[in-house]
């Protein structure tokens, strides 16, 4: 009975890791997928002000074309001014050209507190871009390391897979298939040990005369509570 036990104890084993490695098939692309997530949230946080800048640098070339509009229309006007024949266009000419030259003077004063604001803003905008740098150095490190886990996954299947049907061969039927109906009835647990007259599994206390006979006696024995294949096993001295 023992040789059976250490097989079952072997066969858990087995099926923890691929459950395990069932559960890292799932969540590892759901933990990337939320890295993602965060890592552009912050991403955006840290190039706030590179948006700004360039929103800022968006209004300067708008200004400029603006000042290139008025002074195109200035030219034109002055060329008209030659072909004046009284007095009164002439002067309202004159008013055309003034009004333009001070609209003109409004958004040169407006571009110079815009590139002051950019000149400010570029100093942030570099730190930015090395604090982001570093930052994505970190997150694409972290990032592979997830992804060579997951890319793993596959083959230690397979490895643990391999083991569990050379153990499941060595396995009664009968035993193998009251195994196979406890693990499924309990979460994929089918067998667990016992300390201190405490299943582990269940968390239940045994009775104390069941907790004996798996000390001494070389039978196999159910938990009352939870149906699992229990074993004795001295925690304080594998710890």
């Amino acid at each position: 009975m023992k040789e059976q036990l250490s097989l079952l104890i072997s066969l858990q084993e087995c099926d923890s890791h691929l459950v395990k490695l069932s559960g890292k098939k799932i969540k590892l692309p759901e933990q990337i997928k939320k890295m993602e997530g965060e890592f552009q949230a912050y991403k955006e946080g840290v190039e706030a002000n590179k948006r700004k800048f360039d929103e800022l640098k968006a209004q300067r070339a708008d200004c400029e074309g603006k000042i290139k509009k008025l002074n195109d229309g200035m030219v034109k006007t002055k060329e008209k001014m030659l072909e004046v024949k009284n007095n009164k266009e002439y002067q309202a000419m004159l008013k055309e050209i003034e009004t333009s030259e001070k609209a003109r003077g409004d958004i040169e004063s407006q571009i110079i507190v815009l590139m002051d604001e950019m000149d400010k803003l570029s100093v942030l905008v570099k730190k930015d871009e090395e604090t982001l740098k570093q930052a994505q150095i970190k997150h694409d490190e972290e990032k592979k390391m997830i992804e060579d886990d997951l890319s793993a996954i596959d083959a230690d299947a397979v490895s643990w897979t391999e083991k569990r049907n050379g153990v499941q061969k060595e396995i009664p039927a009968d035993l193998l298939a009251q195994y196979e109906r406890v693990r499924k009835r309990n979460g994929g647990i089918g067998v667990i040990s016992v300390w201190k007259e405490v299943c582990n599994g269940c968390r239940m206390k045994i009775p104390p005369h069941l907790y004996n006979e798996l000390q001494r006696s070389e039978e196999l024995f159910s938990c009352p509570n939870c149906n699992r294949i229990i074993y004795f096993e001295n925690q304080e001295k594998s710890a």
